[in-house]
């Protein structure tokens, strides 16, 4: 794959992921965790605001992989 296109598909990718995880870690938090105490929530959106640097760092290597010749 073409490394301009790759890292436009890449950045449409990083950016679709992280919207519905928005999304997703929001709703939980709001349905589930609103209602635990303090520390609970706390910890809740300490998590979820650090998960979400691995599948991105995932798809930042991707779109930075060097074009295989052959």
């Amino acid at each position: 794959m073409v490394p301009p296109f790759r890292r436009a598909l890449g950045s449409f990718g990083l950016l679709a992921f992280l919207l519905v995880y928005l999304f997703f870690a929001l709703a939980v938090g709001e349905v589930i965790v609103a209602t635990k105490p303090g520390w609970v929530q706390f910890v809740y959106f300490l998590v979820a605001g650090i998960l979400w640097v691995l599948p991105a760092g995932l798809i930042i290597r991707w779109m930075y992989t060097p074009r295989r010749e052959g």
